[in-house]
This record gives C-alpha cells, sequence and structure tokens, in this order.
C-alpha cells in the first residue's frame, strides 16, 4: 500500500445552497427528480438557516436523479459530459451496504474532499483508509452533483473516483468495476470530438492510478437531521 498522509487535501469552497439549487433548476434536474423549482429552494433555505452554507453540498437521491441523467449536463471546455459506451449499466451502480442514504428526494454533503492524497491507491485499499479516518465515499452521482456546482475539481491529472457506487452481482459479491469522473484524452471508443470532455468511466477495484483520487465526505444529512 502506498505512504501517504492520513488528510483531506483538496476541498475548494462551494457556492451557496441557494445559488446550488438555482444552478439545479437552471440544469433542469428538479423536473427529472419530479420536484418542482419550490421544494428545491425551500430546501436549500432551512438547509443553510440550520447548517450554514460553507462546505455543504446539495445533492439529489439517485433514485430520483440517476447518472445516465446527469452526466450530460457536465461541462468541461465547453463540451458536455458522457457515460463510456462499456458502462451501459451504469444507473445499477448503487450505495454500498455501508453507506444508508437519507430517505429523501434531497440531502446534504458535507465537507467533499478530491481525495489527492490517496492517489495511486487502489479502491480496495482506499475504502478502508477513508472509513478509518471517519470519511465516507461519494456515489457517482454524488461525484457528478459536485462537479456541476464547482467545475473546478474535475482538472486534467487530478480527478478522481467515487467509490461509494458499485455494482451487485446476482450471486452477492460485487463487479470489478468501480466508477470515476476524469477528463476524455479523446481516445480510442470516446472519439476525437471528445477530447477534454468530462468522462463517467471506471477503473479495476484493485488497479492503481497516480491521477485519480477518492472522493469522499465527512457525511450525509438532510435538512432535519
Amino acid at each position: 500500500m502506498p505512504h501517504t498522509a492520513s488528510v483531506a487535501t483538496f476541498s475548494p469552497a462551494l457556492p451557496a445552497l441557494d445559488a446550488q439549487a438555482e444552478r439545479l433548476i437552471e440544469l433542469g434536474v428538479h423536473e427529472s427528480a419530479g420536484l418542482v423549482a419550490a421544494e428545491v429552494h425551500a430546501f436549500a433555505a432551512t438547509a443553510a438557516a440550520q447548517v450554514g452554507d460553507g462546505g455543504a453540498l446539495l445533492a439529489v437521491h439517485p433514485d430520483r436523479a440517476p447518472a445516465s441523467a446527469l452526466a450530460p449536463l457536465l461541462r468541461h471546455g465547453g463540451k458536455p459530459g458522457f457515460v463510456v459506451v462499456d458502462m451501459p449499466d451504469v444507473d445499477h451502480f448503487a450505495p454500498l451496504d455501508t453507506l444508508p442514504l437519507p430517505d429523501a428526494p434531497l440531502y446534504l454533503l458535507t465537507d467533499p474532499d478530491r481525495g489527492d492524497h490517496l492517489a495511486n491507491w487502489s479502491p480496495n485499499e482506499a475504502l478502508p483508509a477513508l472509513t478509518a479516518n471517519a470519511r465516507t465515499p461519494l456515489l457517482l452521482t454524488e461525484g457528478i452533483h459536485w462537479v456541476l456546482q464547482q467545475p473546478t475539481v474535475l482538472e486534467r491529472n487530478h480527478c478522481f473516483m467515487t467509490i461509494g457506487s458499485r455494482l451487485p452481482k446476482p450471486n452477492g459479491t460485487l463487479d470489478a468495476r468501480t466508477p470515476a469522473l476524469w477528463i476524455s484524452n479523446g481516445t480510442g471508443r470516446d472519439g476525437r470530438e471528445r477530447r477534454n470532455a468530462p468522462k463517467v468511466g471506471w477503473c479495476w477495484a484493485g488497479n492503481r492510478h497516480t491521477w485519480l483520487g477518492f472522493a469522499s465526505a465527512t457525511g450525509r444529512r438532510t435538512q432535519e437531521a
């Protein structure tokens, strides 16, 4: 296992919660989730009054807004996001059993971090390290929400995995693929026209990549929690 510091290393300031709500509404995420704009604004206002705006990310439950619907909304260099062709089952990647989600259409993630300090670790190595430091790995949809609100967290050579989402197999084991967000080089089946576009892809659970951190947060909560 690579040697690394045990502290988070990249967590840029998020927009205020009311601005995050407006961003989701502008993108039409609320409509895909079966919500009205007033509900999103009301949640953000109440949450901001309870927890403040600093370090909180507004997320829509993945059952309401799956990764396949969110990925095309991403932008990098003016190019839209996409899901790799060999991940047609992207929406079947579910939260790990150890990561219960709030039973609500909208919730907050506190203190998200890109996990640069875990670059060159495998997902299998990074998960227990995050847990030991009282951090929870982000889901794929949560990672997409983060980039929608704070595009600078996705930069070439400093991208991240979202290992809170895994694909369960019929026999109860997990598919070896682990989802990630990075920037396409426009090679292979991505196509040259997608060079520099934000990309939802996957890596093997046992492999290491020097340019991928592991996104995490300190927790999830609703506005009432």
